[in-house]
């Protein structure tokens, strides 16, 4: 494998170069680890294609240059100096690397057919301007030597110039007598151009004498490139106003006015026949019912600019048109090749009757001036080979024009008029001409007559027309005749030309439209297989093409003839004369030169059996401004054709009577070639009036194949005493009387969105869930239609869109008219009709009337939702809608969120099939204008309905006594034993109950094959990134209990609902609860430092205590006066009221951005309690001392006594076991520190002792509590702190203020002062007491 090239030591390269090397060597690093990891594992063949499309995907990005300082390449097509069509060619993908030839372009120097664009045309429209087949190299100018090898064929320049000549009246003979034009100039007559001015450029040598060449476009007509061909001419007659026609002068026309011929006189052109014996009126064009169409000449015209099919008096001229059609003749093609060589070896005149007017090559009357081309070949000097041609930019010039008026000499080159003529010579070794064998089949997107025109090269051929179908099967073979492909045989093989297929809808008035094209590529290989090709409109994918597209070479070549030293090799192709054996032989013929599609390429068909589910039609809109009220079914495919009942009032009941239909045809043994089943509707309206008012194509049929004898060993669809799919019996369980009630209650903390958020994967909000061992919910990542266990809740019938046609924007989808509710069965059948064939698929249908149903939809949460407001944020609400019945929850609209969490439950009845579809949608609430839609979907509640998989989904792991149903009320306080469900299902029976049918039971009555029975742990989420999800719970009346989960897409990307079946109580349980705080202080043994001072030296202390986000009910307690001893004592309650979430494990706080906010904003933040401890001053700011802030669920045990009340006690790298949860510990007494900062330190500030609890406002209501030691003051009584009795004046207390304020602050200074006055007075005693 190939390596980066290193960028990092080149000095040229940039940052970005150096950047980008970095990371296309990671990724190409990591793309090897994996798949060598990949290739070691034992992975699924699926999981091996994802890894792959993923590093593709990868390497595309990589491969893609950040900043391409090449521009593309442009090829222009010019009329003249008019550009009229363009096409683009990314320069890297033809660019040269000397270095390392894999590192070319994709395109570099390789043959490719590329399609021209009309100018500021984005996409390509319905016509083409032309096909070009190029080969380009873009390289240095030091590498053009490399072109050598990429060139084909040999390179030729020709030098061109006009001899020009001109014939006056008198005279009578051509010469240069009067030419107002230099006697030799280019194609413009404007540049002066003589022979003699010709020099060989750079690498280029003359290759032979100047020689007259005529233009080869003047020998080509009309008609060139068809095989059939529409000859017409126009009669013209004219009258005075209000009297009788006459032939004019010019009693026939072309389209143009101009003379030709009389149509009897008009001859078949050599290599042609007529297909007509006569000629024919065309009435097919706005004209009268002879074929005259009117007009009048104003002068000073000579002929009407405008005519129109109905006569005035006022006409002068009227003119009608005759054809006839003629056919070209394969025996005749010799003599066709000879007359235009005949042509070729005249003089080479072109006449017209002015120079500029257009030229023609056979002389008339009226002709005055002619010319004819002379050319002179240049060929490259083998040393320069094909690269010299990059030498002739600007190398040939003329002679300019001294005796212009202006005095200004004129250009010589004008762009794209004077280049010289550069042509590619190939040797004629292996020509090749084709055949096109094609069968085609179309799938379409709308009511039409389509026919497609197959394009190959120059030649064109057209199929049939086939009536008022979206899916034409043509079964025909088009055959292109002389099809000559220049270039080297092997490369023309790797990249033979394109085959274009453009399917137009025939119009009888007016033109035909474009429906799509199809670029394909044809085989070389005998017999090619059929394949599906994408039919593009627009950039848009509006059908397929079912063809097959056969090149086949010739290997008889008929030797070219001709002086023309530039004419290429010319093959003749009879393709089944008796002198090409190599042919192969032609298909039958179904009529005169429609040919069919050979046994080798058609598929192999065979006996197939179609059972056709038509349960009903749902949503029909009106046709031609009346309602649909008694619609039918066809049902057609391979030519077949099956018609249901009529349904007699679609509004009452939607369903068919007789729902199981059947037809036999013949369809390809392999599915893919398979034709489509088209299905319309029929609408059967007074005075026989049956139209169509919508269709539909099923295009793919494998999911359809069935094996129908494993289906009859598997068991049927129904029990035989059970033939519907709503549950009817009751259903009865065992219960053992001995089995014990569960006898204590989980905890608070652990609730059902504790089991939400560990199904979902947010460890962080379930606590300690999972550590319990509890049950789980199985959580999808998209909707439940595309789960493929529950078969995509279409296990018993699919849901098809019925189109009309298109919208009034042409390039909208078709509009959906409706929808059908069916399926389909497709076997094979025994070719022996002795063979009995197998059973029926459908059978023991459910019940087909209306059915009343209750709709229970509980919605958790929103996410990802599009802001609405100036604020980024939206207020949104819920509004869900069954048929006429609609539920408006505005009133408890979520403000300033972009991700609500509802948690409620809606219920509505409706009526099914009448009213299936659940509407759920999403409002902006706002307050003086209209509320804005966020999103909606809609779901289908048939399809649960009706799928087997309706009684599967939802169910937990297992079923504990102690539990409450959340459907019926009855059974809402009962108790039943555990019944575990987790394994393979099974039914269980049971011979008494409380109160009722199990309602969990009873799900299980829609079951048919039991021992298939998959149960889903827990139930069900659905997850969607840009999608918006729900589950609803389905009830039918008189019934407990039937749960249905669907899920439906958005109409928009605006975000995603989160909808949840569960309990209504759990529902309720998201609501925070409201808890109460209750903190106690006693004492603070540590005498803080620096406080007090001066002669008044003591402390006064002070409480302060709040919860973060709760600091507007900050409280403090009251103020310990001078305690001498740095102790405090408060016996204080403080009280915090807050919103706790046990779940999320975070405070729920709803409070007013601003004052001037409508809406509360909603804010979780963690429970953090922050005490602090304060120096109360009279006559300055108070003195802060220190703090300590807990985190509720992740607090600090703490101390048993003031000595072991430390500050490692708050150290961040504590254990997680010397942590401690005051939810679940509900109170903690002990000791804690309090910290402050010193020289950016943290030192021991003081030691609080307290007591937290938690209570809820429940047990708060029934033992209520006072703030501080207030009223009432109870649970428990506080009573008055014991503080000593200290006066603040030093004389009345001296004891006391020597203690507590001069010996402990100077208490060493004291007995120092001592120590030292001891000293001194010895020393003294003894300096005296020395002799």
């Amino acid at each position: 494998s190939l390596t980066l090239p290193d960028v990092l030591g080149k000095p040229a390269s940039t940052h970005l170069d150096q950047n980008m090397y970095r990371f296309r060597s990671t990724n190409l690093e990591q793309i090897v680890k994996a798949a060598l990891k990949l290739k070691h594992d034992d992975s699924s063949l699926l999981v091996a294609l994802e890894q792959a499309e993923d590093w593709l995907s990868r390497l595309k990005a990589m491969a893609e240059e950040p900043q391409n300082s090449l521009p593309d390449i442009v090829i222009w097509m010019l009329q003249g100096d008019k550009r009229v069509a363009y096409a683009r060619v990314p320069a890297h993908e033809v660019l040269f690397s000397r270095g390392i030839s894999s590192c070319c372009g994709k395109n570099c120097g390789k043959l490719q057919t590329i399609f021209l664009k009309y100018p500021q045309e984005e996409a390509m429209g319905p016509r083409i301007p032309a096909q070009i087949r190029v080969q380009l190299w873009f390289g240095l100018s030091v590498d053009e030597k490399e072109f050598n090898q990429y060139a084909e064929g040999k390179l030729s320049v020709f030098a061109e110039t006009y001899e020009n000549q001109t014939k006056l009246a008198l005279v009578g003979n051509w010469g240069t007598t009067g030419l107002t034009y230099p006697k030799y100039s280019d194609v413009t007559g404007k540049i002066k151009l003589p022979k003699d001015s010709f020099r060989p450029s750079t690498g280029w040598t003359w290759a032979g004498d100047w020689f007259i060449c005529p233009e080869k476009t003047l020998l080509y007509d009309v008609d060139a490139g068809h095989l059939s061909f529409v000859e017409e001419v126009f009669e013209n007659q004219v009258r005075l106003p209000g009297g009788q026609w006459i032939h004019m002068t010019d009693a026939y026309t072309d389209v143009n006015g101009e003379k030709v011929l009389h149509k009897d006189e008009i001859e078949c052109p050599p290599g042609w026949k007529w297909e007509d014996v006569e000629w024919d009126t065309d009435l097919n064009r706005a004209v009268d019912e002879k074929g005259w169409e009117y007009g009048i000449t104003i002068p000073p015209d000579r002929k009407p600019k405008a005519w129109v099919p109905a006569e005035k008096m006022y006409h002068t001229n009227r003119r009608r048109r005759w054809v006839r059609l003629r056919r070209r003749d394969i025996t005749q093609m010799e003599a066709m090749r000879k007359h235009k060589q005949e042509e070729l070896d005249g003089e080479g005149w072109e006449y017209a009757s002015l120079f500029g007017w257009r030229f023609h090559l056979k002389h008339r009357r009226t002709d005055t001036f002619r010319r004819r081309r002379w050319r002179r070949r240049m060929e490259p000097l083998e040393r320069t080979g094909a690269a010299a041609v990059f030498a002739l930019e600007g190398a040939l010039g003329g002679v300019t024009d001294d005796r212009s008026d202006d005095g200004k000499s004129i250009s010589t080159l004008s762009f794209g008029v004077n280049r010289p003529t550069i042509s590619c010579i190939f040797d004629c070794k292996a020509p090749r001409t084709g055949s096109s064998n094609s069968s085609f089949a179309s799938c379409l997107t709308s009511l039409a007559d389509p026919y497609a025109i197959v394009s190959f090269l120059h030649q064109s051929q057209k199929t049939v027309v086939i009536k008022n179908t979206l899916n034409p099967t043509w079964d025909q073979t088009l055959i292109f005749y002389e099809i000559e492909i220049f270039g080297d045989p092997q490369n023309v093989s790797d990249s033979p030309p394109n085959i274009v297929v453009e399917i137009y809808d025939h119009d009888t008035y007016g033109a035909d439209e474009f429906m799509g094209r199809c670029i394909c590529k044809p085989s070389l290989v005998h017999s090619p297989r059929l394949s599906w090709h994408p039919v593009i409109k627009a950039n848009r994918n509006v059908g397929e093409l079912l063809a097959a597209f056969e090149l086949i070479q010739r290997e008889k070549v008929s030797s070219p003839s001709g002086p023309d030293p530039v004419s290429n090799c010319n093959a003749g192709f009879f393709p089944w004369s008796s002198a090409d054996s190599d042919l192969p032989y032609p298909p039958p013929q179904r009529e005169p030169n429609i040919y069919m599609v050979p046994q080798g390429i058609k598929p192999v068909l065979q006996r197939t059996a179609i059972e056709i589910l038509a349960w009903g039609l749902r949503n029909l809109k009106s046709y031609q401004l009346a309602s649909v009220t008694s619609p039918s079914l066809l049902v057609e495919c391979g030519g077949q054709l099956v018609q249901s009942c009529v349904i007699k009032n679609v509004k009452k009941n939607p369903n068919f009577d007789v729902c199981v239909l059947f037809m036999e045809v013949r369809l390809p043994k392999e599915s893919l070639y398979s034709p489509p089943i088209i299905v319309k509707i029929i609408d059967n309206r007074p005075f026989g009036r049956r139209p169509v008012v919508g269709q539909c194509t099923i295009r793919s049929l494998e999911d359809f194949y069935c094996d129908p004898y494993r289906e009859e060993t598997d068991g049927p669809q129904e029990h035989s005493d059970d033939v519907s799919l709503t549950p009817r019996d009751d259903v009865l369980i065992d219960i053992d009387d001995k089995e014990p009630l569960i006898p204590v209650q989980e905890e608070e903390f652990i609730d059902w969105w504790s089991k939400f958020y560990a199904s979902t994967g947010e460890r962080e909000k379930c606590g300690c869930y999972l550590e319990k061992g509890f049950d789980t919910l199985k959580v999808y990542e998209t909707e439940l239609e595309n789960v493929e266990d529950f078969e995509h809740l279409s296990d018993f019938c699919h849901t098809f869109k019925l189109y009309r046609g298109r919208s009034q924007d042409s390039n909208d989808d078709p509009s959906v008219v409706g929808e059908f509710k069916g399926s389909f069965k497709i076997y094979p059948l025994p070719d022996d009709p002795r063979v009995p064939v197998p059973p029926r698929q459908f059978h023991q249908l459910p019940v087909r009337g209306p059915q009343e149903c209750l709709v229970r939809v509980y919605i958790i949460r929103a996410f990802d939702l599009q802001p609405k407001d100036t604020n980024g944020k939206c207020d949104p609400y819920v509004k869900i809608s069954v048929g006429k019945k609609s539920i408006n929850d505005q009133e408890n609209y979520l403000p300033c969120t972009l991700e609500p969490v509802f948690g409620k439950m809606f219920e509505l009845s409706c009526t099914l099939p009448l009213e299936k579809d659940l509407k759920i949608t999403l409002y902006d609430y706002d307050l003086l204008s209209k509320d804005e839609k966020i999103g909606e979907t809609v779901i289908d509640l048939e399809n649960r309905f009706l799928s087997k998989y309706g009684a599967r989904c939802g169910l937990p792991q297992t079923y504990c006594t102690g539990l409450s149903f959340p459907c019926a009320s009855t059974w809402a306080l009962q108790c039943f034993t555990c019944c575990d469900l987790g394994g393979g299902g099974g039914r269980t029976t049971c011979t008494r109950l409380p109160t009722g049918p199990c309602p969990i039971a009873q799900r299980f009555a829609h079951v048919s094959h039991w021992e298939q029975v998959a149960l889903c742990p827990g139930g069900f989420v659905m997850m969607v990134d840009l999608q918006m999800e729900a589950a609803l719970l389905l009830l039918a009346v008189g019934c407990s209990e039937a749960g249905r989960l669907v899920l439906a897409p958005l109409r928009s990307s605006h975000g995603a609902v989160r909808i949840w079946p569960c309990t209504a109580a759990a529902m309720a349980w998201h609501n925070a609860a409201l808890c109460l705080l209750c903190g106690r202080g006693w004492q603070t043994p540590q005498p803080p430092p620096g406080t007090g001072g001066g002669a008044f030296s003591c402390s006064v202390f002070t409480f302060c205590s709040w919860l973060v986000g709760h600091e507007e009910n900050k409280q403090k307690t009251d103020v310990h006066y001078r305690s001498m001893g740095g102790e405090g004592n408060f016996n204080w309650r403080f009280i915090f009221p807050f919103d706790y979430l046990p779940a999320e494990q975070m405070c729920y706080i709803a409070k007013k951005e601003h004052f001037w906010s409508l809406d509360k904003t909603e804010n979780k933040i963690p429970p953090q309690l922050i005490f602090q401890i304060w120096d109360n001053d009279k006559f300055s700011f108070d003195d802060y001392l220190g703090s300590i802030q807990m985190d509720l669920n992740r607090m600090p045990k703490p101390a048993k006594t003031a000595e072991k009340c430390s500050l490692e006690l708050v150290d961040e790298t504590l254990s997680s076991s010397r942590l401690v949860s005051l939810f679940e510990q509900k109170t903690v007494k002990g000791w804690w520190p309090c910290v402050a900062e010193q020289d950016q330190k943290k030192i021991l500030a003081g030691k609080l002792e307290m007591t937290l609890e938690i209570v809820a406002e429940q047990e708060h209501e029934e033992r209520p509590a006072g703030v501080g030691r207030d009223e009432p003051n109870m649970n428990p009584k506080l009573e008055d702190p014991k503080r000593p009795e200290t006066s603040f004046l030093w004389f009345t207390s001296p004891y006391k203020t020597l203690k507590y304020i001069l010996w402990r602050r100077y208490k060493w200074v004291l007995i120092l002062a001592i120590v030292l006055f001891i000293l001194l007075l010895f020393l003294g005693i003894f300096i005296y007491a020395f002799p």
